[in-house]
């Protein structure tokens, strides 16, 4: 047996990366669109330097992006053209609530998604939303510290609710937080914390980390009592941790960063924090303000799916002399084994399979691969075509190795949904010149450029294998 009958192929994108237009409509300034491109970026992704506003001397890609705002219905057109079943896409949480703690949301910004959301269905594909994709109103920042604050669960209840009754009967499948692991990592993208000199940060993005939790288990009960057919998943920044060697040491410390990934989804799923989790923060000091209340709803609201994005596999190893990999937000040593991207990052489509084998094993709950893709360098020939032959060869083989999970290992998934499946801006370089779409975009790192889209070699190859249901990928 192969792929089930109503499986979702698709393609994802995030309102940051692509809609532009970040102050039209009555929409507010929000964190992702304060992140410059160039070598500041990570410093500021990371809480190190404070940048809250915009300043001479920087470009910043999210203000225009691709566009999507004013070219959506021309990309979804596009999108079903390839034959998506399934589009996944965020909201951007100022185009609704501009500074986050208003008491009434803005019309405008509602009515964009409910457009989209209508001109999806039109062409038969089911929208899969994420609410928070990094997300976060500058205001809300400015005035309480962002997720540091446990009144940030009542601005996120407040968004939840108007999205879930305002678009009930137009979008079915939801994900509360995209990759809600990446705080320990780009704590100001995922949580917008900022850090002050002597601040314990680890504190910190762990509390933060708990309001987030809160506010996804209490998004699931009101999904749930708004429209009993609402379908909620968590997402993770997947990727299995391998040791280097043999040695204990490193299969003990690969364990260790796989629970360091997982715990967040632990409590997602699971609904409480694993014992590997309480023991390592007992040990390193850190002390969650959680109530009885927080417990309870923890544990009766855990998520309906597990999602999770997939470019690579890493690999660690106690010996701090091994060559380390370029350009991953996941440090790993470098895998003898494995090539890599462009960018540094290794490609291991066994290592999916590896993945959701260990995701499934976990939780046992239906899975779903939102991201996953490769980024390049694309050259269009003189006739203005991308033959991207390396993309195609990228999604084959993972999509072979999915498919080899489903039929040999059993595992029960939902969808696919190709990440960037039109060029848009780069959440960890800020460029445009790392490409992953099926679509071309005429845009450069600089803002230049006619937002033409124009199709790929892969868009043609990325039909059939949807026409197939996943039969065809020659």
């Amino acid at each position: 047996m192969g792929f089930r009958q109503d499986f979702l192929w698709g393609g994802a994108t995030a309102a940051n990366q692509c809609e532009g237009a970040y102050n039209t409509d009555g929409r507010g300034l929000a964190n992702v669109d304060v992140v410059p491109i160039g070598n500041e970026r990570f410093d500021i992704i990371s809480g190190k330097r404070k940048m809250l506003d915009f300043e001479d001397g920087y470009f910043y890609p999210a203000k225009k992006a691709i566009d999507m705002y004013h070219h959506y219905k021309e990309d979804i057109k596009l999108f079903a053209e390839m034959g998506f079943k399934t589009y996944r896409l965020s909201i951007a949480w100022t185009r609704i609530f501009p500074n986050g703690d208003e008491l009434e949301p803005n019309e405008k910004g509602l009515a964009f998604y409910e457009d989209l959301f209508k001109t999806c269905q039109q062409y038969g594909i089911e929208p899969l939303v994420t609410i928070t994709h990094f997300d976060c109103p500058i205001h809300l920042i400015k005035e309480y510290g962002g997720w540091r604050n446990r009144k940030m669960i009542v601005f996120y209840e407040r968004l939840v609710r108007t999205l879930f009754t305002r678009y009930k009967g137009l979008v079915k499948y939801w994900l509360t937080f995209n990759e809600i692991n990446m705080i320990l990592h780009a704590p100001f993208m995922g949580a917008g914390l900022v850090f002050e000199q002597g601040e314990n940060e680890q504190q910190t993005k762990y509390q933060a980390a708990h309001h987030e939790l809160v506010a996804s288990a209490l998004a699931t009960k009101i999904a749930h009592e708004i429209d009993p057919d609402n379908m909620i998943g968590c997402m993770l920044a997947a990727g299995e941790y391998y040791p280097l060697t043999p040695k204990p040491e490193d299969v003990f410390l690969a364990q260790q960063k796989n629970h360091e990934n997982y715990f967040f989804i632990d409590v997602q799923s699971r609904g409480e924090y694993p014992a590997y989790a309480l023991k390592a923060l007992e040990r390193g000091g850190i002390e969650i303000d959680m109530t009885e209340e927080d417990v309870t709803l923890l544990k009766q609201h855990t998520v309906d799916f597990i999602s999770f994005s997939y470019y690579s596999s890493r690999v660690v190893t106690t010996d701090e002399s091994v060559e380390k990999t370029a350009g991953n937000i996941f440090k790993s040593v470098k895998n003898p084994y494995l090539e890599a991207s462009e960018w540094g990052w290794q490609i291991d489509p066994l290592g999916l399979r590896t993945t959701m084998n260990a995701i499934y094993d976990r939780y046992q709950k239906p899975l779903f691969i939102v991201e996953n893709g490769l980024g390049a360098i694309d050259m269009p020939d003189e006739s203005g075509c991308v033959k991207d032959d390396y993309r195609i060869s990228y999604l084959r083989e993972h999509i072979k190795a999915m498919k080899d999970a489903v039929e040999l290992d059993g595992i029960d998934l939902l969808g696919y949904t190709s990440w960037g499946c039109i060029d848009l801006v780069s959440a960890g370089t800020g460029e445009m010149k790392k490409r992953y779409g099926f679509i071309y975009v005429d845009r450069d790192n600089d803002g230049n450029g006619s937002l033409k889209r124009t199709k790929k070699k892969s868009f043609d190859w990325y039909k059939k294998v949807i026409a197939s249901n996943g039969e065809d990928l020659s």
